[in-house]
């Protein structure tokens, strides 16, 4: 465990400095390494086609090459959203509340960095500009374990940060790039508790799994994207083929990405098979309930696990409900807490669903694909929280602090 105790140690020390960087000197760093990332798009570009080459080589699934792939204008996005997260409010020093007691003594409760953080990651290379410029935001040193299949775009973008790191006079144990391919790594990671104070992983569900269950650090995560788009009887049926469309083919490999269509046993038949040819006609292969079937006879029945599972394919499950109310049942069983959506016109419908779908986002007459921090304005994201601790939904700037409480006083004693 030495590599990760040493990474930690260091990043642990460069801790203060991090804590104490103005505001200004935050936004120089990534200003900074968001016009390198311009500068060297091509680069990076060059480094993710040799990558994407031993993916393929490797049998790499196409969900995970969707994601490792990268092009001249995802690394723009990369630089915009780096752009972006510079121009957000710095949240540490942030007053959340303050308040005084009787006896006078006066309270202030203010974000603080949550300190050392651990992101253990697959494909993904934009998690890695992504994470380094919202740790670096929040005060916080983060330990980047990127998966061996995306080790030199990941390098090529590293390489960037530590530019905005040294532009801006902070320490280069900031942001740090644990070695690839070593798999005992991350479980050095998930067991260093004391040196990181927490993990975030983001990847396949078999990576999640494995650091929910070994970790000895607090880890911030979700398992699976079950979600699901309703379509009410009220809907309009235009905009719920559009949505019902975006939500599943926009990307299918998102987490965001719809996987299960749930129609309103009560919609008219014109709504209900509208909302299916818009996947079908995209190339979406449908599997369905019986009543799903007699709505369109391209729906396969559906296996016993259809309407658990997370296809991250061109592939979805259909169920027709009895309402808003066997939607919410619906979403309860199958659905993972991630982010769930109704199209209606009626407003009493949408906001009982909207109450009743406990999910961390849930949305009204919007796709499913706007699970994204990016599209919340946060900037950018680490990942999406499906948990009820610390933060739930994007996790962005603010859900990498945690706060403290200041107390002052003038010679008050309990009695």
């Amino acid at each position: 465990m030495s590599v990760i105790h040493d990474m930690a140690r260091a990043a642990r020390a460069a801790l203060p400095a991090l804590a104490g960087a103005s505001t200004a000197q935050k936004i120089h760093a990534i200003t900074v390494a968001a016009a390198r990332i311009r500068v060297r798009s091509a680069d990076i570009i060059a480094a993710n086609v040799q990558d994407m080459a031993a993916a393929r080589a490797s049998g790499l699934s196409p969900a995970l090459l969707d994601r490792l792939a990268l092009d001249a204008g995802r690394v723009q996005a990369m630089a915009q959203g780096l752009d972006v997260v510079a121009a957000l409010p710095d949240p540490v020093g942030t007053v959340i509340k303050h308040w005084q007691q009787p006896n006078g003594l006066d309270f202030t409760r203010v974000r603080v960095p949550l300190g050392v953080i651990g992101i253990i990651y697959e494909s993904r290379p934009g998690v890695t500009a992504d994470a380094a410029a919202l740790c670096l935001m929040a005060g916080n040193a983060c330990l980047l374990r990127g998966g061996s299949e995306a080790a030199l775009s990941n390098a090529a973008l590293l390489a960037c940060i530590a530019d905005g790191l040294a532009a801006a006079g902070l320490p280069a144990a900031a942001v740090q790039q644990v070695p690839p391919g070593d798999r005992t790594l991350v479980d050095d990671m998930l067991n260093a508790h004391g040196l990181i104070d927490i993990i975030i992983p983001r990847g396949g569900k078999g990576l999640i799994a494995h650091v929910q269950q070994q970790a000895r650090v607090p880890v911030l995560a979700h398992l699976d994207g079950i979600n699901h788009v309703y379509v009410d009887a009220s809907a309009n049926a235009v905009m719920a083929a559009g949505i019902v469309r975006n939500a599943k083919m926009r990307r299918t490999a998102v987490c965001g990405a719809m996987e299960t269509l749930l129609i309103d046993a009560h919609a008219a038949p014109d709504l209900a098979r509208a909302a299916v040819a818009a996947l079908v006609e995209a190339g979406c292969a449908l599997v369905g309930d019986a009543a799903a079937m007699r709505i369109d006879s391209r729906i396969a029945p559906a296996g016993d696990a259809a309407f658990d599972t997370e296809y991250l394919d061109a592939i979805a499950s259909v169920a027709v409900v009895d309402g808003v109310s066997g939607a919410i049942a619906h979403i309860t069983r199958h659905g993972s807490a991630h982010t769930d959506a109704i199209v209606a016109e009626n407003t009493a419908a949408a906001e009982a669903f909207l109450a009743g779908v406990d999910s961390a986002i849930v949305l009204w007459n919007a796709s499913t694909q706007f699970a994204d921090g990016g599209e919340f304005g946060f900037g950018a994201e680490i990942g999406i929280a499906t948990g009820r601790l610390h933060a739930r939904g994007p996790v962005a700037l603010e859900e990498l602090t945690i706060y403290k409480t200041l107390v002052r006083g003038n010679g008050q004693v309990r009695s």
